[in-house]
């Protein structure tokens, strides 16, 4: 019998392929936005960006750019970037869209095969999870991923494409939210328990009103100021 071969003489696997420059900028900075590490009214210097990312500054400017172009940051040539606050028009702009969406997607979810429901459960516990360890931003981001996958079972590629659009502004409220009412995140999940037992006793209306009260609750932010 021949011996195994030895630790020494197994081949190395090559080391993994970091991503280009300005892709690990960008979602550097970006991670940074939607964690709310970057606040609203900070201005973030290329010098200080390009250290932190161990970057030159040239792939800092690219992933600026792109951030701008995202509605997240303003560019101010010779200062900096600055993020933009989460503003009082774009969440009611933002509840107003998800309100049309997720209401028609609820409707079609009734139809919808066990598999949804078994990935809601999935999606619940995991942020029920998140929420106890203090994980806002994991749970603000599972948040999402519940209501997405509703909204992806309605079978619509454009509607879920323009679902798709709101990620980034719904993470964004989603952690700001819960950091400026730490008490809406029990609350939060008590929802999606009740929209997971409406959508499995097959109860279309009972599943509309509640996503629609559930969604709604951001809104009254737009009244206020927004931190």
């Amino acid at each position: 019998m021949s011996p195994a071969p030895s630790a020494a003489s197994a081949p190395e696997k090559p080391p993994a392929k970091q991503p280009p420059a300005a892709d690990r900028v960008y979602t550097h900075v970006k991670r940074g936005l939607l964690e709310r590490r970057y606040e609203g009214g900070t201005l973030l210097t290329e010098g200080e960006l390009a250290e932190e990312v161990g970057v030159s500054r040239t792939p800092v400017r690219e992933a600026l750019l792109r951030l701008e172009m995202e509605g997240l940051i303003k560019l101010y040539p010779k200062k900096g970037a600055l993020v933009l606050p989460v503003s009082a028009q774009e969440i009611a702009d933002v509840v107003e869209t998800r309100q049309l969406v997720e209401e028609y997607a609820v409707r079609k979810a009734m139809t919808a095969p066990p598999a949804l429901i078994a990935r809601l459960e999935e999606l619940l516990a995991r942020q029920q999870e998140q929420a106890a360890s203090g994980d806002l931003a994991g749970a603000a981001a599972t948040d999402r991923a519940f209501h997405a996958a509703i909204v992806r079972s309605a079978g619509n590629e454009i509607l879920s494409r323009l679902y798709d659009q709101l990620r980034d502004r719904q993470l964004r409220m989603g952690v700001a939210v819960l950091n400026s009412h730490p008490d809406r995140v029990a609350k939060t999940l008590a929802e999606h328990e009740e929209i997971l037992k409406a959508l499995r006793s097959g109860d279309t209306e009972a599943a509309v009103t509640l996503v629609h009260g559930h969604v709604s609750w951001f809104s009254h932010l737009a009244r206020g100021e927004v931190r």
